[in-house]
């Protein structure tokens, strides 16, 4: 049982949405390129706020660059920093380890961190402690809930990720079904560039439909949508697994538009609507159809569900979720909402977790695995 407060002393975001907004999606060398020009910013502005006068300083003589050779844009970034002879990154903060993701993810973003986190470890000559990308979602819901009793399921919903993950403790992980194709946020952005919404699409998709819901009640909707003959399936939701997939989804969505564009070439705003509002229908029922099945197979062991991820953002899909819990006599955690996408927070979350419950790898600047530790585009869960 942890009852403790957990304590941000200081964070910093960066977003490269209106970057990324020109290509319709993430351009992984794009989003590289950017990850080195912002980091050293990112984090000089966290170490001014939390350094005190009495620091230590390190020997400017032992600078290790070679740890930055693969990263141009990171090098130059520090090379221009530690011009200035009073660069917090001299001064040693006080601090007992660097967290930083080693994976899941793009391999080529997930670089510029990992050679950054590997060349403050020998600056300051602190521990580094390589963290799952997911499980930093699931420790997300640590700010806001404390009392989480095991075995919990987990619900991970994200751009990359949708899976169902089996927590018989922290570290202990089963991933007992997942996506077989395009993960639930990666389905929303796909619907909205076949609706010519803008990018990111996903939170335009769900605003869509919540207007409808705020003009309408539910029958009118329905009716609605039968005058213009939108329909659209419910993947895998008798499937007898807990598999999802919604690449067929998103193509049933591509198929309708094509069929209505045949009769107007623009759609109209109202039609836009009823399609989003479907399709996160179609979405929000075969995730709780598939919740009924990890539920009824485990012989409703679980008394805690775990919803995490940049989707959780959403609020229809979010009540719903809350809404089956309360049903089902299952306590719902999700993280404060501007924990819900990816961010540092998370991953000092599951540092803590995996240090607390001994099970994160821990290396030092001298240990043998530091020089070998790289990325893992593919790492998962039930291997942390």
């Amino acid at each position: 049982k942890n009852t403790e407060k957990y304590t941000v002393l200081a964070d910093s975001l960066n977003s490269q949405i209106d970057i990324h907004k020109q290509f319709g999606g993430v351009f992984p060398m794009m989003a590289k390129r950017e990850h080195g020009n912002n980091l050293t910013g990112l984090l000089t502005s966290c170490l001014e706020k939390i350094m005190s006068s009495e620091v230590s300083s390190i020997n400017k003589e032992n600078i290790n660059f070679d740890l930055l050779n693969r990263e141009k844009e990171l090098t130059e970034k520090v090379k221009i920093e530690l011009v200035n002879g009073d660069s917090s990154l001299y001064k040693i903060p006080n601090i007992d380890y660097i967290a930083v993701t080693r994976g899941p993810g793009l391999e080529p973003a997930l670089w510029v961190g990992l050679s950054f986190a590997k060349f403050l470890s020998e600056l300051w000559q602190k521990p580094l402690l390589p963290i799952n990308h997911m499980e930093g979602h699931i420790s997300s819901v640590l700010m806001e809930s404390k009392d989480i009793k095991f075995p919990t399921l987990a619900l991970l919903i994200s751009g990359g990720h949708t899976e169902l993950v089996d927590i018989e403790n922290w570290g202990k992980y089963k991933i007992i079904g997942k996506t077989r194709d395009d993960a639930v946020g990666e389905a929303y952005d796909k619907v909205a560039r076949i609706l010519d919404l803008s990018y990111p699409g996903g939170p335009l998709v769900a605003r869509k439909a919540q207007k409808l819901r705020d003009l309408y009640t539910e029958n009118h909707i329905q009716a609605l949508k039968a005058i213009h003959n939108i329909k659209l399936p419910r993947p895998m939701i008798h499937s007898q697994d807990l598999d999802l997939s919604f690449s067929g989804l998103k193509t049933a969505v591509l198929y309708m538009v094509r069929d209505l564009k045949k009769i107007t070439e623009i759609l109209p705003d109202e039609t836009i609507d009823l399609i989003c509002h479907e399709f996160e229908n179609s979405v929000s029922e075969v995730l709780i159809s598939k919740l009924n099945f990890a539920n009824k197979t485990n012989n409703n062991k679980y008394k805690n569900l775990i919803v995490a991820g940049g989707v959780i953002a959403n609020e229809f899909l979010k009540e719903k979720l809350q809404l089956w819990c309360t049903k089902n006599d299952i306590n719902f955690h999700k993280p404060e909402k501007y924990l819900a996408t990816d961010n540092a927070v998370m991953i000092a979350l599951a540092a803590i977790v995996g240090l607390r419950n001994e099970y994160v790898q821990i290396i030092n600047p001298s240990d043998l695995e530091f020089a070998e530790l790289k990325p893992d585009g593919d790492w998962s869960l039930h291997t942390v």
